[in-house]
C-alpha cells in the first residue's frame, strides 16, 4: 500500500476515534443510516447523470490506484535510454533492438521501436506528444470526477439538513420530542457526513490522482526528450545531464552539501609576515 495513503487512513481513523470516544456522550449517535443514505445516494445519483457509465464504473479501480505504492522508476529509464544512445550512437539498429527487448518502458520502446524503423524525427515526436496529451486528458478527467463528487456530497449533505428542518418545523407542535430529536439529528448528520466525505475521501483522492499524473507526465516528456536527443545522435553524456534535470527536485547545482565548507577566516590569507 502507498506509504501516505495507509498514514492518511491511519490519522482519519484515530480523529474520528478520538471525536466519537471522547467528544461525544454516546457514539452511536454519530451514525444515523437514514443521513447517510441521503449524502451517498445523491452523491452517486448525481456522478451517474454527470458522466457516462463505463467512466463511473472506473471508481472503484482508481481507488485500488490510489492504495497501491506504484513507483516510477525514472533512474531506470535514464540509464537504459543512455546505454541505447550509446548504442544508436555507432550506428547498430539490431544491436539497438536486441537492447530494446529488456526494456520494461513501453512509451519508451514505441519511441526506439520507430527510431529503428527510420521513421522520420517529427513524426515520431509527434506520435509521443499526441500519447502524453492523450494521458493528461484522460487522467484529468478521472481526477476530476472524484472533485465533482467532492462538491455533491456537501451539497446533498445541505440537501438533507433542509428535509430535516422541514421535519422539525412540522411537528412543532406536536409535542412528540423523540420525532423532533430524530429530525433534528437527521438536519445535522447529513451536513457532518457530507463534509467527512468530500474533504476525507473524494478531494484527497483527486489530489493524489493528480499528483500521480504530475509524476507520469514528468517521465514521459524526459523520454520524449531523449528520444529527441537520440534521434539528433547527441552525446549520451550530455543526454544523461539533460534528462537528470527533468527529475531533479532540490538539488543544489552550486553547493554540495556533503563537502565540508570552510570558513572565510581559514580561506584568507594571513597578513602577518
Amino acid at each position: 500500500m502507498n506509504p501516505s495513503t495507509l498514514i492518511g487512513i491511519v490519522v482519519s481513523a484515530l480523529l474520528m476515534g478520538v471525536i466519537l470516544f471522547f467528544a461525544a456522550d454516546d457514539p452511536k449517535l454519530y451514525l444515523d443510516w437514514p443521513s447517510l443514505a441521503i449524502v451517498l445516494g445523491g452523491t452517486v445519483a448525481a456522478t451517474f447523470l454527470s458522466y457516462p457509465l463505463r467512466d463511473v464504473m472506473r471508481i472503484f479501480g482508481l481507488f485500488r490506484t490510489v492504495l497501491r505504492d506504484e513507483h516510477l522508476d525514472t533512474q531506470n529509464d535514464i540509464n537504459e535510454l543512455v546505454q541505447i544512445a550509446k548504442i544508436w550512437v555507432h550506428g547498430d539498429p539490431h544491436a539497438v533492438e536486441q537492447a530494446l527487448a529488456s526494456v520494461s518502458n513501453p512509451f519508451l520502446r514505441t519511441g526506439v521501436q520507430l527510431m529503428i524503423d527510420r521513421v522520420p524525427e517529427q513524426d515520431i515526436l509527434d506520435l509521443l506528444q499526441w500519447r502524453i496529451s492523450r494521458l493528461r486528458t484522460r487522467e484529468a478527467a478521472e481526477a476530476q470526477l472524484f472533485r465533482l463528487m467532492a462538491n455533491y456530497a456537501p451539497a446533498f449533505g445541505m440537501l438533507g439538513t433542509l428535509v430535516g428542518l422541514v421535519n422539525v418545523m412540522g411537528n412543532m407542535g406536536n409535542g412528540n420530542m423523540q420525532a423532533f430529536g430524530g429530525n433534528l439529528a437527521l438536519a445535522l448528520m447529513t451536513t457532518l457526513y457530507g463534509i467527512l466525505l468530500s474533504n476525507l475521501l473524494f478531494r484527497p483522492v483527486a489530489v493524489k490522482l493528480e499528483r500521480r499524473t504530475e509524476q507520469r507526465l514528468i517521465l514521459m516528456n524526459m523520454v520524449l526528450q531523449g528520444i529527441s536527443m537520440m534521434c539528433a545522435k547527441s552525446s549520451p553524456t550530455l543526454m544523461r545531464e539533460t534528462l537528470k534535470s527533468f527529475v531533479a527536485h532540490y538539488e543544489n547545482e552550486i553547493f554540495d552539501a556533503s563537502v565540508p565548507k570552510h570558513s572565510s577566516a581559514d580561506a584568507a590569507p594571513s597578513s602577518k609576515g
